[in-house]
């Protein structure tokens, strides 16, 4: 894969303005259904921070597309996901976010009992109905696995393979997926988890994150720590050299002071510089010289989307309980500014002015390739 390491627009035939999506892609419910039905209840989806069912009877209960899904580690020490639903009369099994199962997962309505594998296992009078069968009448299992240290599920009874759907879909600045490997992201350790309810569609949040033509104007703490930002070239065909640090950075801290040590497996080319990875539908991985950064987007209604932001660190610096705050606080400040733009954008979605949609600069048509897959997913 050829990266341009230049920080300006790759020669192009293509006009300066190009379309994007109508505003009734952001507001429509018909659409809005139409994704989760489409795209998120038939694509792998990242879920949850494997490392929350840390021990056998964790669970933790995710919303993806129109469905509930429980996540359960079992006594074997697998970690499991079923639909969230009882398959006597239907009741929601868990209520809660997330806990700790004594033994089993009971049904608060009839006290049906399942357990960690799924199995029904008890009954009221189930003892006098000998021709259930306990397998059949078990919970409905959902396809999972893991990877980068994340749970990830795909509803679909016959999934895609998740090294097409997934890998096959990332959008990367890094030029070579491989290299995400040197930050041995499954082996760190949580430092900060923050959840931003925004008031916006998702897409607004994906195309938000994959251009920085707005960086100048809303991120001053960003562009000071990686000036090359401010010139708006951070597509990720721009910059597959990764986004330097300024002359007097030390760290990518909100201000630009020493961060924790570096990552062992970070090379020293990718050392005082941020990289970014997109993985279509929903997730976001930043990756530095000494933690790593993952957001997790869950769409919940046509304006509404919770971000769920993960800062990980190595091990013994969390373990160490040293001050995380100044490399938090950057990343937060422009998850802030980047989600209020967002939420200033979702109503002008409705306008007239925005109903056959707006326009995309050169530094942003890539945003064009991402409004296709989504056309291509939908059709």
């Amino acid at each position: 894969m050829t990266v341009s390491t230049t920080h300006g627009p790759p020669p192009t035939t293509q006009p300066s303005l190009i379309p994007t999506l109508p505003g009734s892609a952001y507001t429509d419910p018909s659409v809005f259904a139409a994704e989760q039905e489409r795209i998120f209840e038939r694509r792998w989806t990242c879920v949850a921070y494997a490392a929350d069912l840390a021990t056998p009877g964790a669970f933790r209960t995710v919303t993806v597309g129109r469905e509930s899904v429980v996540l359960v580690r079992g006594r074997d020490g697998a970690v499991r996901a079923f639909l969230n639903v009882c398959r006597h009369r239907g009741a929601r099994l868990c209520t809660e976010e997330a806990g700790e199962l004594r033994r089993n997962l009971q049904c608060m309505y009839h006290a049906w009992t399942y357990d960690l594998a799924g199995k029904l296992v008890a009954a009221p009078n189930l003892t006098s109905m000998p021709d259930v069968d306990r397998d059949e009448y078990g919970l409905l299992a959902v396809h999972m696995r893991e990877w980068l240290g994340y749970v990830w599920i795909c509803l679909d009874p016959d999934p895609p393979s998740f090294e097409t759907d997934v890998l096959g879909e990332v959008v990367t600045r890094l030029g070579d997926l491989t290299a995400i490997d040197s930050y041995g992201v499954e082996h760190l350790a949580l430092g900060r988890r923050i959840t931003y309810d925004v008031a916006a569609n998702w897409k607004l949040i994906v195309e938000n994150f994959m251009e920085c033509y707005h960086c100048a104007t809303i991120h001053p703490e960003l562009t000071t720590v990686l000036p090359e930002f401010a010139d708006g070239y951070a597509a990720q065909y721009y910059v597959g050299h990764g986004a330097e640090f300024g002359s007097e950075i030390t760290g990518f801290t909100v201000d630009g002071s020493a961060g924790a040590e570096r990552l062992p497996g970070v090379t020293p080319d990718q050392d005082r510089r941020y990289y970014a990875i997109t993985i279509k539908p929903q997730v976001f991985v930043n990756l530095v010289p000494d933690h790593v950064i993952v957001h997790r987007m869950t769409p919940l209604a046509a304006n509404r989307t919770v971000v769920e932001c993960d800062w990980l660190f190595a091990p013994d610096v969390v373990a160490s309980g040293c001050d995380l705050g100044p490399s938090v606080e950057l990343f937060h400040r422009v998850n802030v500014q980047d989600f209020d733009a967002c939420e200033r954008t979702q109503p002008g979605m409705s306008s007239r002015a925005y109903r056959e949609g707006g326009v995309l600069v050169p530094s942003e048509h890539h945003i064009g390739q991402f409004h296709a897959w989504v056309a291509d997913q939908l059709a």
